[in-house]
């Protein structure tokens, strides 16, 4: 019955299916395999809770994480069919975007964990070094992720100056999957271009039009670009000359700042109206000093989250067994909890 399907209908089947089930699917056979690799890949898992990925910057065995938010299960998945070496970007959808390390000028690839499915994006119309970059999924408004686009934004960063060496470059590029194509969208402020290619992490949180980076260097501030206008403007950040680490992430649709002092412990702010940010939780100095250990400093930290959750802040070794903690938007507080394998 199964091998007398309807290609599109056994497709819709396929969607329904969660990340794990859909890729032992595809080793069934070459039929099911080109069923599952057919749709567009950003379906996998869109109708089930977002896998936990963990993926490390500098990763020799090839090998990642996954979390599985049903049956609270780690997994490992060998990555030898991606090339190497690449640095993990960001998600999009259900995609995770890499950028290669192989080259000093910034190249980008997608793929998709589970079904092994990767293509490089165009090159830039700019070769840029070390650039920001920022990330918009879904503005078309599809109910259905699979059908859904995304852009990705890129800022500032190193060129090749005219008369020789290298300058900053202060315009602003776009990739939008529509079109398949690179876009320059205009210029910015020297100085934000400064900013975004020495002292931004490249974590960039996306809400209601503005694309949002905080930058590293003291004090913390963020850097909003408008994207329908494409204008550019500066935030400040709660004890911004203070803090030992800060970090931004999305929390209930709007920008979340995490931060830390040894002496205080670390606060989660969020993003209000006027650009304003408010206190909405400050990490318990207990499960502070059980994450900090014996160090005692919060400069080691790492913060990621989505909406389904304030952060998830981990070590930087924690990839060797160290410990994560969630903050839960059921009014539960916060918990620890051991990290992957």
């Amino acid at each position: 019955m199964w091998s007398s399907l309807p290609f599109d209908l056994l497709a819709n089947i396929f969607s329904f299916l969660p990340p794990d089930s859909l890729a032992l699917a595809s080793s069934v056979c070459k039929h099911w395999q080109a069923c599952v690799t057919s749709y567009p890949p950003t379906a996998a898992g869109a109708r089930h809770p977002p896998w936990f990925v963990a993926l490390p910057v500098r990763n020799r065995s090839h090998t990642c994480y996954m979390h599985n938010p049903i049956n609270q299960t780690w997994h490992g998945l060998f990555l030898g069919f991606l090339p190497h070496p690449i640095r993990p970007v960001a998600s999009i959808g259900g995609l995770v975007l890499f950028r290669s390390t192989a080259s000093t000028t910034l190249r980008l690839a997608i793929c998709n964990l589970f079904t092994k499915q990767n293509w490089s994006l165009p090159l830039l119309n700019i070769a840029r070094t070390n650039p920001a970059l920022g990330f918009v999924f879904g503005l078309d408004g599809s109910p259905d992720v699979r059908f859904s686009s995304f852009r990705v934004y890129v800022a500032g960063g190193m060129s090749e100056a005219p008369s020789g060496g290298a300058a900053y470059e202060p315009t602003l590029e776009m990739y939008d999957s529509r079109h398949g194509g690179w876009k320059i969208m205009g210029r910015m402020p020297v100085e934000f271009a400064v900013r975004l290619t020495v002292w931004s992490p490249n974590e960039s949180v996306y809400s209601d039009g503005v694309l949002y980076w905080i930058t590293s260097a003291r004090a913390y501030t963020v850097l909003g670009l408008d994207i329908l206008s494409n204008r550019w403007r500066e935030l400040s950040v709660p004890m911004a000359a203070r803090l030992e680490f800060a970090a931004l992430v999305r929390r209930n649709g709007r920008p979340t700042l995490v931060g830390g002092t040894s002496n205080d412990g670390a606060c989660i702010w969020e993003l209000g109206d006027g650009d304003r940010w408010g206190l909405i939780e400050k990490i318990p100095i207990e499960l502070g000093m059980r994450v900090l250990g014996v160090r005692g400093s919060w400069e080691s930290m790492k913060c990621a989250g989505n909406d389904g959750a304030v952060t998830e802040t981990l070590r930087q070794e924690w990839w060797f067994g160290g410990s994560w903690w969630v903050g839960r938007e059921d009014g539960n507080g916060f918990g620890l909890k051991d990290a992957a394998p």
